[in-house]
């Protein structure tokens, strides 16, 4: 099967909204339409976000302003949960895409009964799009991978497996949480230098990774692969990620099977999947490989995914301490950046037979830029802690401390076509508990 991004009436540039405030610079133009799950006086259903609003999936539905596949998938968006929208496929998200389209338009009638079915996102409360059932992080960002393998490896900081294979480990799915939930500093082993015997006590170097969170759409069953050129349809959609690390217990506990308690304590998502319809216009090319380097293996190499298989997104990084009004920009950079796409590494992960399911989310790995204008990590930025970045009101940072407030941001943007915004990943981090 072939993939080329498809292009319609919604993602029209001209195409304005009744809804004043999805006019302008707000992320949620009509162009976007990203789902999620928000809750009014307790009643978790899904919505799709529009401006400074939330369009009720659930009531809508329930009002009958939807007809063939898009009532099949409102219908399965309406609940607590979007596992049901996304075990459809392509084509239902797609026709319940184009259909809120239409009644979000400028030109859409009857506005007063469609007013009824809109909450202000200020009143309202966000929840994780979909109930996780497995949650893997790759490494695929390869400035990232260099950065930090120059750290510890000077002389050869890539290992030779990183070219071949899309590495991964496999997360915890219970500690993933929506953007804006509190991030307790966590406890665990550490072996200080120059000592033998490890101590355990609250992480004192406590960072951040800014990362891409991939939603699986559809399933395989388990022992069924998914090929590179079927890949692009299982993925439903983008947010952002937060894979939160404590640098002092990854060092000591990394090897042989990899990171554990220093990274299981919690993930930080943002709240709207960003859907691959969506993003069909700010799909790119991804960058040719240094000369040198292999070609992928074949089974990870197909010729739509390296013509459409990045993202044109921009990716930024803040921090806000206690003592600050207004947040510090620590970089920004490209989603281009990664040496795998996001089929490839699907493709990797059920190439052995796994399922996965709707509702699984993948993580792409920390995305850094070459240089310090785009890191992905304080561990980056500070070369290990060794040169703190000094902020804006003057108090400097090596690793994270309580009360410090982390938010990423991004947009997708291309030539004659409009920005689309991801909302925000954030998250405070308090003492431990």
């Amino acid at each position: 099967m072939s993939f080329v991004p498809l292009i319609d009436e919604t993602h029209d540039e001209a195409a304005k909204s009744w809804i004043d405030s999805a006019n302008g610079d707000s992320p949620f133009v009509i162009q976007n339409l990203p789902f999620g799950i928000f809750s009014t006086g307790g009643k978790k259903r899904g919505g799709v976000a529009i401006g400074d609003f939330i369009f009720d999936l659930a009531s809508a539905s329930g009002a009958g302003l939807f007809n063939g596949d898009a009532q099949v998938a409102a219908r399965a968006a309406a609940g607590e949960s979007l596992n049901a929208l996304l075990a459809l496929t392509p084509v239902h998200r797609r026709a319940l895409r184009r259909q809120v389209f239409a009644l979000l338009h400028r030109d859409a009638q009857g506005l007063e009964s469609l007013q009824v079915h809109l909450h202000a996102q200020k009143d309202a409360v966000m929840h994780l799009p979909a109930m996780i059932g497995d949650y893997t992080d790759f490494y695929a960002g390869i400035y990232h991978a260099q950065n930090v393998g120059a750290l510890f490896r000077p002389d050869a900081p890539l290992l030779p497996n990183y070219k071949y294979v899309p590495i991964g480990y496999h997360g915890r799915a219970s500690s993933v949480v929506v953007s804006g939930t509190d991030i307790h500093r966590p406890s665990g082993q550490r072996l200080l230098p120059g000592q033998n015997v490890p101590e355990f006590g609250p992480c004192t170097r406590l960072d951040y990774e800014l990362e891409l969170g991939i939603w699986i759409g559809g399933e395989n069953g388990l022992g069924e692969s998914v090929s590179i050129d079927d890949a692009a349809d299982r993925i439903a959609g983008i947010c952002l990620l937060n894979d939160w690390s404590a640098r002092d217990f990854q060092t000591w506990e990394y090897q042989p099977l990899g990171p554990f308690l220093a990274k299981s304590f919690a993930t930080s998502i943002s709240p709207w999947i960003i859907t691959a319809e969506a993003l069909a216009p700010y799909r790119v090319a991804q960058p040719p490989r240094p000369e040198g380097d292999p070609a992928p293996l074949p089974y990870l190499l197909g010729e739509d995914d390296q013509r459409f298989g990045a993202f044109a997104l921009q990716l930024a990084t803040f921090v806000r301490t206690a003592a600050m009004a207004s947040a510090h920009p620590l970089g920004q950079g490209p989603a281009t950046n990664l040496y795998w796409t996001a089929a490839q590494m699907l493709t990797h992960h059920a190439s052995n037979g796994c399922n996965l399911r709707p509702g699984d989310l993948l993580g792409t790995g920390t995305i850094s830029t070459p240089d310090a204008s785009g890191y992905g990590s304080l561990l980056e930025q500070t070369k290990g802690g060794r040169n703190p970045v000094v902020l804006g009101n003057g108090e400097s940072r090596g690793f994270l401390q309580d009360g410090d407030e982390v938010i990423f941001t991004a947009h997708a943007a291309a030539p004659g076509r409009v920005t689309i915004g991801f909302g925000d990943c954030r998250g405070v981090i308090l003492p431990p508990n």
